[in-house]
């Protein structure tokens, strides 16, 4: 959108404070055009919301590997356990706070933002109006910095911003969405917004669409595909693990380093390679019974009951089986390095020194 100057002064001359965020926006358009807050060989200042989700702690500890931990600043609104606090800088962030998000923007002057917060597909569906004032008001507060700041943002979306008319096996990049849950109706709605205000003011807007994600730091978080984190837990311990999916429902799940690696190398690439804004990526797709079988190579006495849970059977039975993620591959290099019998291996490996380090039986 071009504004000549004179029409340019005039709008700044009728705004008033409370609309100085849109008179941001214009003028990052002016700022990305001119310069590049990205393209010197300063590090970035990345700041994370939502982080002490699931994600968050380790994608920090990998950016401050590289980047060096002053300049990533993890933040949430629950308090950090001490080993986090102790890593690097911590804050207080609610997303829904547009004042406090902007006072750190520009107190840390934050470069790259990432967006954790948000409530999960199965929570969600228990507590719609929250799920939508996080995930839809907090997201708009998140776009309006990043717009106001030249910001590159990242906003995950999700294997759940697909519906039941989508292509199953594989999905695609572009096709039909249409979820049925308000997590991903917000994902969607992510996804559109950020596209619409990178074509429109130039936002440097980055999406992928995560699998599940599986990882033996955090616990289950409220998401559809927990049982994958939730089956190593059991084995080790109880030797028994009852599954809320029936045997045969075959997801796209990851392990937690390569979707750590996969954002990292999203957000270094350069915006040239990218084709989209919002892309699928995958590494591995299988079944509760599947990963059960590959449990028990290692933990042969593991049992397995199955009751299917109706919301979440009914939202996984909406969802991909398989991503397409050929672009991810051809526009910016995306490789996983996690096959099924390398995510079950690591899994037990850090399941079972977590149980030790904490006095708990191992099975």
């Amino acid at each position: 959108m071009k504004v000549c100057g004179g029409a340019w002064a005039l709008l700044k001359s009728l705004c008033s404070p409370s609309c100085s965020r849109l008179a941001g926006w214009t003028s990052c358009q002016v700022s990305r055009r001119n310069t590049s807050s990205h393209g010197s060989s300063d590090s970035p200042r990345v700041l994370i919301t939502g982080g002490l989700g699931q994600l968050g702690v380790g994608l920090a500890q990998m950016l401050r590997e590289q980047y060096g931990k002053e300049n990533v600043i993890l933040s949430d609104i629950k308090r950090p356990p001490a080993d986090v606090f102790n890593m690097g800088p911590f804050v207080y962030a609610d997303v829904l706070d547009y004042k406090n998000l902007r006072e750190l923007v520009v107190n840390n002057r934050i470069t790259w933002l990432v967006h954790y917060s948000a409530l999960l597909s199965a929570v969600g569906e228990a507590n719609v109006t929250l799920a939508r004032t996080i995930n839809i008001t907090g997201l708009h507060n998140v776009l309006d910095l990043a717009l106001e700041n030249c910001l590159r943002l990242f906003v995950p979306s999700t294997i759940g911003a697909f519906g039941p008319s989508s292509p199953r096996d594989p999905a695609p990049d572009l096709c039909i969405q249409r979820p049925r849950t308000i997590y991903g109706v917000s994902k969607v709605h992510g996804e559109l917004m950020g596209e619409y205000l990178h074509h429109k003011y130039g936002l440097d807007f980055r999406c992928l669409r995560y699998p599940g994600v599986i990882s033996a730091t955090t616990k289950p978080g409220g998401g559809t595909t927990d049982y994958a984190v939730q089956i190593f837990h059991d084995a080790l311990g109880s030797g028994h693990h009852e599954c809320y999916l029936r045997p045969q429902t075959r997801l796209p799940m990851m392990h937690i380093s390569d979707c750590h690696r996969a954002t990292i190398e999203f957000m270094q690439a350069d915006e040239c390679q990218l084709s989209l804004r919002t892309y699928n990526i995958a590494a591995i797709s299988f079944t509760p019974e599947e990963v059960a079988a590959e449990i028990r190579k290692h933990v042969p006495q593991l049992t397995v009951t199955y009751k299917p849970d109706p919301v979440r059977q009914n939202i996984a039975d909406s969802w991909p089986m398989r991503f397409d993620d050929s672009n991810a591959r051809r526009d910016w290099g995306w490789k996983p390095a996690y096959g099924l019998p390398e995510l079950v291996t690591d899994m037990l490996d850090r399941v079972r020194n977590k149980r030790t380090n904490a006095g708990l039986p191992v099975s």
